[in-house]
């Protein structure tokens, strides 16, 4: 595809530096080697996503990479409707450019908590939301990045989840309260995309201070329980295995009832078995969980 000079120009403006001369030259220089990309497409969310971002980090010595994305409407590959959309947004938000801004104030304030904070620098990408998504989450092990808030916020959520099949870290609609990995939560099904979450989030499993798998199983024949033990072996992982029934309630509520009663700080799902539509209409697990839940989500689909 061809880069036309606008999007050049979103793509290499924006960072926020001590020293302009240090900074990368673009946004694909400052992503490329981090392992943790933490994205910040709405203010309302920046300060849980960066502070999350800094625990799974220090957790396994990981590096960081903080990206301010938008969606520009003026560079979108999209149809006449959805730039209009776009357009009529930014009366109530905002320019894409102001709310860059406005996370680029936060994005400093958090800088000055503490002092390993200091040589971060802050990109930013502006334009069609699922090619930067693309380009800046290439090469990452885990993205953080809002589900609730402003629409850019859910678009990204979306194209990270199901067109770049990264693992994600979601801040709770509340706020991010400290302590991700106290006490991990795991609501295991025996389905790949259970596994594939689990495998994704291994180092961040070892290094949980307490780990449960909860298997909501109905049947007699206890094959989740059987499987959850053996996931956990293949990963070198010691983890309490609980066994409960769901009583007629939804699994999503069984899993949010029992990580309130356990004081459960993250909790660990294979995300949207059957597709983010599917899930909605139906009122599934994943948007139960995402609706409601009071600590960090980690998931993949």
């Amino acid at each position: 595809m061809t880069t036309t000079t606008s999007d050049h120009q979103n793509w290499s403006q924006g960072f926020n530096a001590p020293n302009p001369g240090a900074a990368p030259r673009n946004v694909r220089d400052l992503t490329q080697d981090a392992d943790i990309i933490v994205l910040l497409p709405d203010p309302a969310s920046a300060q849980s996503c960066l502070d999350l971002a800094d625990d799974a980090a220090d957790a396994v010595q990981d590096s960081i990479a903080a990206v301010h994305i938008g969606a520009d409407p003026l560079a979108m590959l999209v149809s006449a409707e959805e730039i209009e959309l776009q357009m009529l947004r930014d009366l109530e938000e905002g320019s894409t450019h102001e709310r860059f801004e406005r996370v680029k104030r936060l994005f400093g304030e958090w800088k000055l908590g503490a002092p390993h904070r200091q040589s971060l620098v802050l990109g930013d990408c502006q334009g069609d939301l699922r090619r930067c998504v693309g380009e800046v989450c290439q090469n990452a092990s885990l993205v953080i990045t809002p589900y609730r808030g402003n629409l850019d916020a859910r678009d990204v959520f979306h194209n990270v989840l199901f067109h770049e099949g990264k693992l994600v870290l979601v801040p709770p609609a509340g706020g991010y309260r400290g302590r991700l990995l106290d006490h991990v939560l795991i609501g295991w099904k025996p389905h790949d995309h259970a596994r594939r979450t689990m495998v994704a989030a291994r180092r961040w499993l070892l290094a949980a201070n307490r780990v449960t798998v909860l298997c909501v199983d109905d049947k007699p024949n206890r094959h989740y329980e059987t499987t959850a033990r053996e996931i956990c072996r293949q990963l070198g992982l010691d983890a309490e295995i609980v066994v409960t029934s769901s009583t007629g309630r939804s699994v999503g509520n069984t899993i949010l009832d029992f990580g309130a009663s356990v004081n459960a700080t993250c909790i660990l799902i294979g995300a949207f078995k059957h597709g983010y539509l599917l899930e909605l209409l139906l009122g599934r697990v994943t948007y139960r969980l995402l609706s409601h839940a009071t600590v960090p989500l980690l998931m993949s689909h």
